[in-house]
């Protein structure tokens, strides 16, 4: 309804300003919304309260107007119109999701801090809930490779849940970020985390189900992922396991099938392109025409550019200034001596024997 309103009258203040007459002409609005409105003054005090408290804290807000609010979120139907924060944002780096089981098995805790790990190495900020299980492992395994990471409470920031990951906030916080929407001494209701499942779909550009029973949160996410014509991508388990029911349920409905980082990446690699380009874009003066080598790298100094993991063929044509053809040529000769290993994506690696 926010962002309905903000569509209407363009700002906050306008919104205030609004009168009753004005605001019944807004598709779907509450009775109770008008009159929160009409009467907002009556609430000011409150307001200036928990202000105080998040500069106390020296806690940080972004709201629905600023440039700096996550550009997905702001997508979705619903999103929330303010965020107070820990950290730093970036909305350089594209996100993914990464949820499931709070009560998972070693395979799925293992398997969902590989992913993460792999996924934030490849320039994703890896998104989940702090919750125990699954959604530790995912932020664990982001700060494992050094890399950026978002959590999203349920409860206000000076409420965590669950106390036990009180190292794994700070980290996140000083690393990433903390995202809550609610006020910051709110308590961890049980109502209050399907409302923030919505923030986790709605900040990425995929959501994965690492590990979830049939009637799990995780796969709120998910749905609500798919509403938002986000990808959606689920992990195989043990077919006897409960823990993987609704894993396996979404690949039935659609999900892509993960076996590694390289499913996820091969539908998602061009988020990674496209935001580093619009985040470090060059003055058009500087900008210079592609040139390409009209002579072939010698076949050392192409192997030089290939690493132990797969870098996409668009990085080996920047780095060499080759056409297409002449590296893909070259590229095939190395796959043919087994020097070079090709990965779904044209992500190209050298082959561990030769490495």
């Amino acid at each position: 309804m926010y962002k309905k309103l903000i569509d209407q009258f363009q700002s906050p203040e306008n919104v205030l300003k609004a009168s009753e007459s004005q605001l019944r002409l807004i598709d779907k609005i509450s009775l109770k919304i008008i009159n929160s409105i009409t009467n907002h003054k009556v609430f000011q005090d409150r307001a200036k309260k928990e202000l105080e408290l998040i500069l106390n804290k020296n806690i940080k807000i972004v709201t629905l107007s600023d440039s700096s609010y996550p550009v997905l979120l702001k997508q979705i139907p619903d999103p929330p119109p303010f965020l107070t924060y820990l950290g730093k944002l970036d909305n350089c780096a594209p996100c993914i999701s990464i949820v499931g089981s709070r009560k998972a098995t070693s395979y799925g805790l293992s398997t969902s801090e590989n992913l993460s790990y792999n996924l934030a190495q490849r320039g994703f900020q890896i998104v989940s809930g702090l919750a125990r299980g699954i959604d530790a492992m995912a932020h664990k395994g982001a700060l494992k490779a050094n890399k950026k990471t978002i959590a999203v409470l349920g409860s206000g920031l000076n409420k965590l849940y669950p106390r036990e990951n009180y190292s794994l906030f700070r980290a996140i916080a000083e690393k990433g970020t903390v995202f809550s929407e609610f006020k910051v001494n709110t308590d961890p209701f049980p109502s209050n985390f399907p409302i923030r499942n919505r923030i986790i779909a709605g900040l990425s550009c995929g959501s994965i189900v690492v590990e979830a029973a049939q009637r799990s949160g995780s796969l709120i996410t998910a749905r609500l992922a798919a509403e938002y014509n986000r990808e959606v991508f689920a992990v195989p388990g043990n077919i006897k396991s409960k823990k993987s029911a609704g894993t396996h349920s979404l690949l039935k409905q659609g999900a892509n099938l993960v076996e590694n980082e390289m499913d996820i990446i091969d539908e998602l690699h061009h988020f990674i392109h496209e935001k580093k380009e619009s985040c470090h874009p060059e003055p058009l003066q500087k900008q210079k025409s592609p040139h390409y080598r009209s002579d072939k790298l010698n076949r050392g100094e192409l192997i030089d550019l290939i690493e132990p993991y797969p870098v996409h063929i668009d990085v080996l044509i920047e780095k060499s200034k080759m056409t297409s053809s002449q590296i893909t040529s070259q590229l095939l000769d190395l796959e043919l001596k087994g020097i070079v290993t090709r990965h779904q994506g044209n992500y190209y690696s050298i082959s561990e024997e030769y490495h």
